[in-house]
């Protein structure tokens, strides 16, 4: 069932299904939870859509749960493997390049800092540097890191686009540095051959779907499946919780104007994409929230032991996408929640994962 969604999210969906149809996308990082999501909602448009990632690593995972190879063969590859990256670009010729795959979890940056900064910035080295050498010029690039590349004094400040950029653990550092590299690419060799290359600064995503080691959603989901108290490192920490729809029509739409009209050069080459600022959640009322929508009963406790330095605030100020792009979050209030729960609880009642995304991309479509 699909989660009733607040009047005030919506309005006119800025992505446009036909700019997408036949487009020969890239996409990297598609065996990932926001990059399934993505896969298939580009493929439920028309597009033709080819992958750059790692092989999932979870079970289960929503690549196979809702059999994206199917949707997008082969493209398992290692970013830090620049002949191999230089031949994916070089076969698939694509016409956007749409950059998520990343190591993406704060806790595993910290005990592997190495691998780390290898994926998140010489990766991105790797495939900016074979997009360059490429006889067919896309008409778009979007690179997408994270709401943590800003120095964060913690004063509760939503961050904006302008503000300096930093990081405290290597997670962060290593997509500060990215931006770092985005933005000197972008300048010295696709400025010239008429190529937008940018970079889209997003929250903390929720949806269903998502498996991964050390999340908060998927963190709730094991606990209640095993009968369990979830396990809290910073209860009290507040984040920009966004579901993952609102969150990917966001990085489309900028895609789209990035494409559009000459070159994309009105668009500005960094844009953040959050939910409303002045409502934050801290992370034990969103376990909580989505326990009592899961009906699940096992509540949480906090962590005792040694834990990485977090932030305990963190917003981004997304003025400048609503106004440019007119995106705004569409799924208000509980109905993030809502519609995470249901995607699981549908999984747990044996319903088909593919089939269960696809009916909430469609719903979030025509809504």
């Amino acid at each position: 069932m699909m989660a009733e969604r607040d009047p005030a999210g919506q309005g006119p969906l800025p992505v446009k299904p036909a700019f997408w149809r036949g487009k020969r996308v890239l996409l990297s990082g598609h065996t990932g939870f926001k990059g399934g999501w993505l896969a298939l909602w580009l493929h439920r448009m028309g597009a033709n859509v080819s992958g750059l990632a790692l092989a999932p690593d979870t079970t289960p995972s929503l690549y196979d749960l809702a059999r994206i190879s199917e949707l997008v063969p082969g493209g398992i590859a290692d970013l830090r493997d620049e002949a191999r990256v230089t031949a994916i670009v070089a076969a698939t010729r694509p016409e956007i390049v749409l950059h998520l795959a990343a190591q993406p979890l704060v806790g595993r940056s910290v005990h592997e800092p190495r691998a780390t900064f290898a994926a998140n910035v010489m990766g991105t080295v790797n495939l900016l540097e074979a997009i360059r050498e490429s006889d067919v010029k896309p008409q778009a690039v979007l690179v997408v890191t994270t709401d943590k590349v800003y120095e964060n004094p913690e004063t509760g400040a939503a961050f904006v686009e302008s503000d300096p950029l930093g990081g405290h653990d290597p997670y962060s550092a290593s997509k500060a540095a990215t931006e770092i590299v985005v933005a000197s690419y972008a300048r010295t060799y696709f400025a010239r051959a008429g190529v937008p290359v940018a970079t889209a600064r997003g929250g903390n995503v929720i949806g269903g779907g998502d498996f991964s080691g050390d999340r908060i959603v998927p963190d709730v989901v094991r606990a209640m499946l095993a009968g369990k108290p979830v396990v809290l490192r910073n209860p009290h920490a507040t984040r920009p919780w966004q579901h993952v729809l609102d969150c990917l029509a966001g990085y489309l739409a900028y895609t789209e104007a990035l494409a559009g009209g000459d070159s994309g050069s009105s668009v500005p080459l960094a844009l953040n994409f959050g939910p409303d600022p002045t409502q934050p959640l801290a992370v034990a009322a969103l376990v909580d929230a989505l326990q009592a929508a899961l009906g699940a009963r096992t509540g949480w406790r906090a962590h005792d032991g040694e834990k990485p330095h977090e932030m305990q605030a963190l917003a981004l100020d997304s003025s400048r996408a609503r106004h440019l792009l007119g995106w705004h979050d569409r799924l208000l209030g509980t109905a993030a929640l809502d519609a995470t729960a249901s995607w699981y609880q549908a999984w747990r009642q044996g319903q088909d994962a593919r089939s269960i995304t696809l009916r909430e991309i469609d719903g979030y479509m025509n809504s």
